[in-house]
């Protein structure tokens, strides 16, 4: 079995329990209210304002033996670089307000999730930061592929509401196949170890976040 394959068995349930949060099924459903859709992309700010950085920091400490992998965050930072401020546009097409945003703090989750990321490029696996792609790649994927579309005709908001879902369901059809191509050169048994657990931890964290998020029983309508 191919380290990805490995990975995706070994992550399984913490995925699982995941998409069965209740505000995530609202979202494949398409059911999702304004104040709902706002609150994620509010801690989707949070968290991918730290990806470059993560990828930075990630790069600088991968050691000789990984020089291809560090070619690949090279390329993950430029395609990554910028696309908090779309999250901030987006905020704004619905009616929210940016810069209180910008200027906010995350959940809990997220504060613990990006710090946890950190922590193990400091002192732990640089490696482990694809435990994050793991997640955050194969969710948005299924977000903009089987939600996006139905909640901005339900909440009647515009193309320019939701670029962060569009953009990146397209962006990360693509990388998930760098992705798998990039876990399968893996050899290294502490490398995979570190890639699989950054990304049971981050599966926890993220779970949290969408069980933070409100829910409403009727669809709120953007131009109410």
């Amino acid at each position: 079995m191919s380290f990805f394959d490995q990975l995706q068995a070994a992550t399984a349930t913490e995925r699982e329990t995941l998409f069965s949060v209740p505000v995530i099924q609202d979202a494949l459903a398409g059911k999702v209210s304004l104040d709902s859709y706002i609150a994620f992309l509010t801690q989707a700010y949070y968290h991918v304002r730290h990806t470059v950085p993560l990828l930075m920091a990630s790069g600088a400490r991968l050691p000789a033996r990984l020089e291809w992998l560090r070619q690949a965050v090279c390329e993950y930072i430029e395609e990554e670089y910028g696309h908090e401020q779309w999250i901030l546009g987006d905020i704004a097409a619905c009616g929210g307000d940016r810069d209180a945003v910008r200027d906010g703090q995350p959940s809990q989750a997220i504060e613990l999730m990006v710090s946890f990321l950190y922590d193990t490029i400091a002192r732990g696996n640089p490696v482990g930061l694809f435990g994050m792609v793991n997640v955050l790649e194969g969710t948005s994927i299924a977000l903009a592929s089987q939600a996006a579309g139905t909640i901005q005709e339900r909440l009647g908001l515009p193309k320019e509401a939701f670029s962060y879902l569009f953009s990146h369901g397209a962006l990360d059809i693509g990388h998930m196949q760098t992705y798998r191509g990039l876990m399968d050169r893996l050899d290294n048994e502490e490398d995979q170890a570190a890639v699989i657990h950054a990304s049971k931890v981050v599966y926890r964290l993220y779970t949290e976040m969408f069980r933070g998020l409100p829910r409403s029983n009727e669809v709120q309508h953007a131009a109410a």
